[in-house]
């Protein structure tokens, strides 16, 4: 979303691109081993889980192989998050910035479920997501591609950050149950089940507002409306949610909203081009 805004604004090197591509690939592989290992260490995955096996959980890999794991694709985030850094930026306070907001990019990706104080055990999880895979993610990119702050572009951040905490929340309604046994105090938890659907609804609504509130300011083509498509897809899930009543069904839902979180997101940038 960061690159296709910056290309609207006739400011696109496809270096940084490639590169935030590489570094958001490592974060998020980060984060998926080291939620696979700190639920495990902290008893959260066992035989009552309803997603996907994980591999520490099951045996399949051991904890010291997964800490290595987690070790060499956090180095990764951080080999790759530098190299994108100082390709996109030379004023040195930026550049202590942008290693600053790096750093706490891998450390967010590690710390949701690993620790003595987990975050995400704490109902803090959509928060980073919001904050690191929207705000961060997208006017961060933008940035390095442009060497301008705008304040419009927290409307598509918006946009994205929320729909990536409904990935989240999608993933801890479906795991309910099983975190309130075992102590994993997510806000799905706090919030009890039916709460988290209007939870659910509010963050998806308020991504298609947010988006349809840029285009108003910023449209130059009939063809920027074309992201209006990509709406059934997230009306869909909404209705699901709130019709739901057995977890283990939002494993299929889960997947839908990551793609269609994709499908959005390249449809509103390829549009804002056109």
């Amino acid at each position: 979303m960061g690159s296709f805004l910056a290309y609207a604004n006739n400011n696109f090197r496809w270096e940084i691109l490639a590169l935030a591509v590489l570094t958001t690939l490592f974060l998020q592989i980060l984060s998926n081993l080291a939620n696979d290992y700190g639920d495990s260490v902290h008893g959260v995955d066992n035989e009552n889980r309803l997603g996907p096996k994980r591999v520490t959980q099951s045996g399949k890999v051991s904890q010291k192989e997964m800490r290595i794991a987690i070790g060499t694709f956090a180095f990764l985030a951080l080999v790759s998050g530098s190299w994108l850094i100082f390709t996109g930026l030379q004023n040195i306070k930026q550049i202590i910035l942008f290693f600053v907001l790096g750093i706490g990019a891998i450390l967010a990706a590690i710390k949701y479920t690993v620790g003595k104080n987990p975050y995400g055990y704490a109902g803090l999880g959509d928060l980073f997501v919001f904050i690191f895979f929207g705000l961060v993610g997208v006017t961060g990119t933008y940035y390095l591609h442009t060497h301008e702050f705008s304040a419009w572009t927290l409307l598509p951040a918006t946009s994205v950050g929320l729909l990536s905490s409904g990935v989240l929340n999608l993933n801890n309604m479906r795991d309910i149950e099983n975190d309130s046994k075992s102590g994993k105090q997510t806000l799905v938890v706090r919030l009890g089940s039916q709460k988290a659907k209007t939870y659910h609804t509010t963050l998806l609504v308020l991504a298609m507002i947010m988006s349809i509130i840029y285009v108003i300011r910023f449209n130059h083509s009939p063809w920027q409306w074309i992201f209006l498509a990509t709406f059934p897809l997230f009306l869909r899930n909404i209705r699901v949610v709130l019709l739901n009543h057995e977890p283990l069904e939002l494993n299929s839902e889960l997947k839908r909203l990551s793609i269609s979180t994709f499908v959005f997101t390249f449809v509103f940038g390829l549009a804002s081009i056109l």
